[in-house]
């Protein structure tokens, strides 16, 4: 019996043993990589690191970079850069990109830049190898930067600038964006303010100085190392085209004021016909009273038979010229 317990006892020791030997034979690759890299990890941070979901071997292996480039990071503060959701390794690479160029950046900084979505070893080389932006940017859907002197002649320009990053200003800064926007500005600005668009063709300079006198990089994530007129072609004569379209409003507008006086001249005349009309309606029934009011007359004596009948001659007379007038009248009116 006291065999047999021995035995159970040996072989759960054994069992525990090659438990053990499997977990650290996981580490044991790395922990002697980092050892003789004289960026010693202890085997206990590297199970830590297996419990808390940590990849080893990126911290391990961004470690030791970073011992042979002589940067002073412990593994604690890659450990918590991971676990933040940074990017270990782009970090490490632009540390030692930035010191190999003698560039001022400490690993917060960098660790910052990275948290906060930007391309840390992008934004490195760019401040080595500054690199050169169309404006305006074809991926927009424009090709040119369009402007009118003060000639009315229409100029397309097209530029290239020429920025490197601002480490300083990369966190907060505006991005690639903002430049084009503000260098598209400028030279619609400094194409404005020409007197005549031949200014601008002889001397294109000018547009590229007008425009680094402005300081747009300030408050950029980059800074403008120079802007260059890459293009400028004549397009339409903007002037001319608003002219000719005023001018055409104007007519419109005097063809309108037109068909309104003639319109009131019609209906003034309409007034003045059935004024007439009415006039004339008023006559007939003044005539149709001279009979009655004779007759009257005559009844009371105040009227002799001569006097009726002249005044009925006169009154057929009337008539007569009356009737002879009507026609005229209406051929007139006709």
């Amino acid at each position: 019996m006291p065999n047999a317990l021995w035995i159970v006892i040996g072989v759960v020791v054994l069992l525990f043993v090659l438990a053990l030997l499997f977990i650290l034979g996981q580490f044991i690759t790395l922990y002697v990589q980092a050892l003789l890299s004289k960026a010693r990890v202890g085997i206990f941070d590297l199970i830590g690191m297996r419990l808390r979901k940590v990849d080893a071997r990126v911290i391990v292996l961004s470690r030791i970079r970073a011992v042979q480039a002589r940067i002073p990071i412990e593994t604690r503060q890659l450990e918590e850069h991971y676990l933040a959701g940074g990017r270990v390794t782009n970090v490490v690479s632009a540390l030692i990109a930035a010191q190999k160029a003698r560039i001022e950046l400490d690993f917060d900084t960098a660790c910052a830049i990275d948290l906060a979505g930007r391309d840390i070893l992008d934004a490195v080389n760019t401040s080595v190898n500054p690199k050169v932006i169309d404006c305006p940017n074809p991926q927009f859907g424009r090709a040119t930067i369009d402007a009118v002197a003060k000639d009315g002649i229409q100029l397309r320009a097209r530029a290239r600038v020429t920025v490197r990053t601002n480490l300083a200003r990369l966190v907060g800064g505006a991005t690639e964006e903002t430049v084009v926007a503000r260098v598209g500005e400028g030279i619609v600005s400094s194409i404005g303010s020409a007197g005549s668009h031949k200014e601008v063709l002889e001397n294109p300079d000018r547009i590229s100085k007008a425009v680094m006198s402005r300081g747009l990089d300030a408050g950029t994530a980059y800074e403008i190392l120079s802007i260059d007129i890459a293009d400028v072609d004549v397009g339409e004569n903007i002037g001319a085209k608003l002219q000719e379209d005023q001018a055409q409003a104007d007519k419109k507008v005097a063809q309108a004021n037109a068909e309104k006086r003639r319109a009131m001249a019609v209906a003034q005349e309409q007034e003045y016909t059935a004024e007439a009309e009415k006039n004339r309606a008023l006559v007939v029934l003044a005539e149709a009273e001279v009979p009655k009011a004779m007759a009257e007359a005559f009844r009371s004596g105040h009227m002799g038979i001569m006097d009726y009948y002249r005044m009925k001659n006169v009154v057929a007379d009337t008539d007569m010229r009356s009737s002879i007038a009507k026609p005229e009248d209406h051929r007139r009116e006709s």
